[in-house]
């Protein structure tokens, strides 16, 4: 149950998966096959696939770090939505992508973890999306150098436990492995 009338549709939300933000990630390769496994589910049965790239004075857009990595590409018309904040609708066309193709639910991958994927969660709920999180199908690099007092397994499983339990009125979050994702109802 989404939030937004007349947006039945679901789209995979693809978020900085680039060489500079998941280079040094924690279970990389692993995480980056898991998406492109999503992404290639998702293509299959008509969903949406949104990419999402993030540029900062520390990630000039245009830069090799910049660029998705190579084993993931958008397709032909997937909409590619660049940002300059953690959220992925804040100052962006996110929104207006999405409701172009009339989607209200959300299935969350990307990096990272504790930065970039909590901040669009967030967005997605306070704006009335329902967001999935995939358990499997997100990273982050080790944060503790910058003052995080966990390491990256254990921010991946605390976003994942309390995404679980995440709800407001009319919409929900709800966490689910890759192989769970169920985009034949999309």
């Amino acid at each position: 149950m989404t939030a937004l009338e007349n947006r039945p549709r679901t789209a995979l939300l693809v978020i900085d998966v680039q060489n500079g933000v998941v280079g040094e990630a924690f279970d990389r390769d692993r995480v980056v096959a898991t998406i492109g496994g999503l992404v290639d589910r998702a293509r299959a049965h008509g969903v949406p696939v949104v990419w999402v790239q993030h540029s900062d004075e520390g990630l000039p857009e245009g830069t090799p770090g910049w660029q998705i990595v190579p084993e993931l590409a958008p397709g032909n018309g997937e909409a590619v939505v660049h940002k300059n904040y953690g959220d992925s609708f804040e100052a962006t066309d996110l929104e207006e992508r999405l409701a172009e193709h009339g989607v209200g639910r959300l299935v969350v991958t990307g990096a990272q973890t504790d930065a970039c994927i909590r901040s669009t969660l967030h967005g997605a709920l306070v704006r009335g999306y329902d967001t999935t999180l995939v358990s499997d199908g997100h990273t982050t690099e080790d944060m503790r150098r910058f003052g995080m007092p966990i390491g990256p397994a254990e921010a991946i499983a605390y976003t994942n436990t309390y995404w679980a339990y995440t709800a407001a009125p009319g919409r929900t979050g709800a966490v689910t492995s890759a192989a769970e994702v169920d985009f034949t109802t999309a």
